[in-house]
């Protein structure tokens, strides 16, 4: 399959869609994955997005978008949620890599989601660690339930738009560069039952984003 060199922020973030198109339907081209691109890419790489989803084993970027090596610039956490580190390394595929598109990927049924939901019915936080990513994710749901939205899918929408504005928000570099055209941000929602991944916040492209995914 032909690259485009250089793709727009909308090129960028077609070529993304039409790769979850071909995953949904169940004909992957598995384009980029042989001996001939690994060679190619050895010297550097150009990535056409920046993916930031959460870590679910069931969320495999390169998978679900049917791309290839060197196509996807990935980072993932639980619950999509942000640090210093997670900022950085987007600037870095924005700022030195060129990135057109920043896609925040969430999915149905995630784990950091409902353990936040729980910790606020229950009032128990978790233990170790994971505390501090339930206490990220827990903003978003207090959003969801302030503006009536009680269901799962609902919330998980909530949780993905307030990551996109978080993002923009905290990293002015790359506010600017979509201020400026030259990248995209996208929220996507992802099904785990049928795969499709739905547009829930857009910053600089011309598909409008859907109210819920």
């Amino acid at each position: 399959m032909a690259e485009i060199e250089s793709p727009s922020p909308q090129e960028a973030f077609e070529l993304l869609l039409a790769g979850n198109r071909r995953f949904v339907a169940g004909g992957p081209e598995h384009p980029n994955q042989d001996a001939a691109r690994r060679a190619e890419i050895a010297p550097g790489q150009r990535p056409f997005a920046v993916l930031f989803g959460c870590s679910d084993s069931r969320l495999a970027a390169e998978i679900i978008f049917d791309r290839g090596l060197g196509d996807l610039f990935v980072v993932r956490t639980a619950g999509h949620v942000i640090g210093a580190e997670v900022l950085g390394s987007i600037e870095y595929g924005v700022d030195v890599l060129s990135c057109p598109l920043v896609v925040v990927l969430g999915h149905d049924s995630c784990g950091a989601v409902a353990a936040a939901c729980t910790a606020l019915e229950e009032g128990v936080p978790p233990a170790g660690y994971i505390r501090d990513v339930i206490e990220r994710v827990t903003p978003s749901v207090l959003a969801a339930r302030a503006a009536g939205h009680t269901e799962p899918d609902e919330i998980l929408a909530e949780h993905v738009r307030h990551t996109v504005d978080l993002l923009l928000d905290r990293s002015r570099a790359l506010a600017e560069r979509v201020e400026t055209g030259q990248t995209a941000v996208v929220g996507l929602c992802y099904r785990l039952a049928d795969g499709t991944a739905q547009p829930v916040a857009t910053h600089g492209l011309e598909v409008p984003a859907a109210s819920a995914p």
